[in-house]
């Protein structure tokens, strides 16, 4: 990225601070009403459902949830990797390692799940360290998806080697949106699409071990690196079509993919045509219903219904609007983020400053403050 003008810096880091920011309201407006379904969330919110941030069970608007926080957490893995690669004097990290700083990255965020506010460090525990475990508003335990608890606790690094569509030794069978809500940010700082599907892929099996997970992690990685270069929406999924298509086993993301794309062609949208789609709870789906929502109303003045459309569903309302924003804000930046929306979103100046260290590591040498991003 150094050799890259001004200008285009410039709109990068917008389109860096969509994604994050973008994913985020998302998250904050599918989070009161994950659990619903669509008739019980048009019984709730009237004919249209949900049409804007909803207090949740505790009457507090804006609350981000498990994808969010897994998000950041994934940003400050690459941002300490890609600084670990820096210091010994190359340009990127092994695979090896950077999938070991990505895992030891969501061991910050299982402390975030397992005590009320950031534990001390405790000797040399290289675990607990960085500015972003000490955000306070991340210790919140908001319906975290199963297998990203227990798949942290079997200690597995993947090595990115070899050939895709095995399936991972942890969670072997399960395929839960888990590893796709969390993966934009490798589509983020990949030299190419290619790499940043690779590295989501091989990181997605640190938890879950069912290919399809890992396919649609990285397939979404592509897509987001694709939209950061400029691409329409349809040209970056249709490229990550085709790079899917490469690899053994990619057939039910695929599937998921292609009938997103189908749908998007045939008229307008509704909640009803959503469900077609599935209900978001496992990754392939989670991806299609937001790669859905993105491509129907494709305008960046259509942001907003984009992302009402993603969580007005039966199923995980979060996660598919948390994917949906992640999309919408790479393609368009975060000037078209919806500013009440945005300026209600728990925890929007830790995203920005978080999106903000992420363009500053992979454009510049960098030498942080003590403490802030350690390379490990």
């Amino acid at each position: 990225m150094n050799g890259t003008s001004w200008e285009d810096r410039t709109r990068r880091r917008a389109r860096v601070r969509g994604c994050l920011l973008g994913g985020a309201i998302g998250d904050a407006l599918g989070n009161p009403v994950e659990f619903l379904s669509l008739a019980g969330i048009r019984r709730a919110h009237g004919e249209y459902g949900v049409q804007g941030l909803l207090p949740d069970e505790e009457g507090v608007v804006g609350r981000v949830t498990d994808d969010t926080q897994m998000t950041l957490f994934t940003a400050e893995g690459l941002i300490r990797a890609h600084s670990r690669a820096i210091s010994k004097g190359g340009g990127t990290e092994d695979g090896g390692a950077e999938a070991r700083i990505v895992r030891n990255a969501y061991l910050r965020w299982l402390d975030t799940q397992n005590h009320p506010a950031p534990p001390a460090r405790g000797g040399d525990n290289p675990v607990r360290t960085g500015w972003l475990r000490q955000q306070p508003w991340l210790y919140a335990r908001r319906a975290p998806g199963n297998a990203c608890l227990t798949g942290l606790a079997t200690g597995h690094v993947p090595e990115p080697t070899g050939r895709l569509g095995e399936p991972g030794p942890v969670n072997t069978g399960s395929k839960g949106c888990g590893t796709v809500m969390r993966s934009a940010p490798f589509g983020l700082v990949a030299e190419d699409a290619e790499a940043g599907f690779r590295l989501a892929y091989w990181c997605a099996q640190i938890t879950h071990g069912h290919p399809t997970g890992a396919y649609a992690a990285g397939a979404l990685a592509a897509i987001v690196a694709h939209l950061l270069e400029g691409d329409s929406t349809a040209g970056a999924v249709l490229r990550a079509m085709e790079l899917l298509r490469r690899h053994p086993g990619h057939e039910e993301t695929t599937a998921a993919l292609r009938a997103a794309v189908d749908l998007a062609a045939g008229g307008a949208p509704t909640g009803e045509k959503v469900e077609t789609l599935g209900a978001g709870w496992v990754a392939e789906e989670a991806l299609a219903i937001a790669v859905y929502c993105a491509l129907v109303l494709p305008g960046a003045d259509q942001v907003a219904r984009s992302l009402l459309l993603s969580v007005n569903h039966s199923g995980d309302s979060d996660s598919t609007g948390a994917i949906c924003g992640n999309l919408l804000g790479a393609r368009h930046g975060d000037v078209h983020l919806p500013p009440s929306w945005l300026v209600s979103t728990e925890g929007r100046a830790v995203i920005t400053e978080v999106a903000d260290d992420l363009c500053v590591e992979f454009e510049h040498a960098v030498d942080w403050p003590a403490g802030r991003y350690p390379a490990y």
